[in-house]
């Protein structure tokens, strides 16, 4: 049979002749295949994939353009790994990419190592169909972000996960940190405790700022603080467990029963800190955690902690940006999801004085 197959070189015009072949092994018009390949609208989905599929078959390469946006890989950057949440988060998201088809490029942030900009221009370079920030310069107050609108005008999907910002159009996805510290001050003035202290990170960051908020609503609404009092119970410091070991140190320092952590890192500093002074945990030092990290249950002892509700926000990240890639956006607006207080053995009654 296939000595019957008459083979002959295309003498004619090569674009026209690859045209028509494309187009007749698509079945549909030589114009219809010319916006495909030069990436214009009013195209329906299934005819763009007909007329690329024709272009596989026919051992024609893609066009640059398009062979980078039909790759399915979608960018994830976060920061340092040494944050269980932040692995929990991109298993998470991975996951779910996976399913949908799409392959997730983890890019990560390390001290002294590529910044959010050059991890972004990296994936972007790489054809990226859309990327996910976790924990980004969104969430810092004093990022510029025309980053952002710089991403945009590139046709390049995106969702920002921790951190809102009004000036970036665009879905973002945050836990509710204002409830957070509500449930943390009213689980812990239940127990008696009445000095009552809260360890975050820089002031700069949205989620710190959306802590501090709740907690002096709480504290006011628990204990009848006003803000001036409450200020004094409020350290900053770095999200690590060193951060959390000196800002523990210093709230015990001025009389705290109990500590609020923004990370469980910092929470696992806050007991070292406790245990330096000769302190007990639970027993003289209440110390409640933030995120309920993978693991974090099996401390000693084993932490109460806020869980961040990380499958659902995983989950949602990832369905907004394919909605996004898909060409109808989600709204440009925060989707909050509402945190949990999980009891362990970090808390008890505040001492009797």
């Amino acid at each position: 049979m296939v000595g019957n197959v008459n083979v002959r070189p295309v003498q004619s015009n090569p674009v026209t002749a690859r045209l028509a072949d494309i187009a007749a092994q698509a079945g549909v018009s030589e114009a219809t295949v010319s916006r495909v390949l030069n990436g214009k609208p009013g195209v329906a989905a299934g005819t763009r994939e007909s007329v690329l599929a024709a272009l596989d078959v026919l051992g024609y390469e893609r066009p640059v353009r398009l062979r980078q946006r039909s790759a399915g890989l979608v960018g994830l950057i976060t920061p340092e790994l040494d944050n269980p949440i932040f692995p929990a988060l991109a298993q998470v998201i991975g996951q779910g990419l996976t399913r949908q088809g799409y392959t997730p490029v983890l890019a990560t942030q390390t001290p002294g190592g590529s910044t959010e900009d050059e991890l972004t221009e990296m994936l972007v370079d790489r054809g990226v169909s859309g990327i996910i920030f976790v924990s980004g310069l969104h969430a810092d107050t004093t990022a510029d972000t025309t980053r952002y609108d710089q991403l945009r005008a590139q046709g390049v999907p995106y969702v920002l996960i921790n951190g809102f910002s009004p000036k970036v159009q665009a879905p973002f996805v945050s836990p509710d940190d204002r409830a957070a510290m509500h449930l943390a001050v009213t689980h812990l003035t239940a127990l008696g405790h009445t000095r009552i202290g809260l360890a975050v990170g820089p002031k700069r960051f949205v989620p710190v700022l959306r802590k501090i908020e709740g907690f002096r609503l709480a504290m006011r609404e628990r204990l009848g603080l006003g803000d001036a009092e409450t200020e004094e119970l409020i350290q900053h410091s770095l999200y690590s467990l060193e951060g959390g070991q000196a800002a523990a140190a210093a709230l015990v320092g001025r009389g705290c029963t109990a500590v609020v952590c923004a990370s469980d890192m910092m929470a696992l500093g806050a007991i070292r800190a406790a245990r330096q002074q000769g302190l007990r945990v639970p027993q003289d030092v209440s110390v409640v955690g933030f995120d309920d990290s993978p693991l974090i249950a099996f401390t000693d002892p084993p932490l109460t902690t806020i869980r961040q509700p990380v499958q659902a926000m995983g989950q949602a990240a990832v369905r907004t940006l394919l909605e996004e890639i898909g060409g109808t956006p989600a709204p440009h607006t925060e989707f909050v999801f509402m945190p949990e207080l999980v009891v362990r053995g970090s808390t008890a009654s505040g001492p009797k004085r």
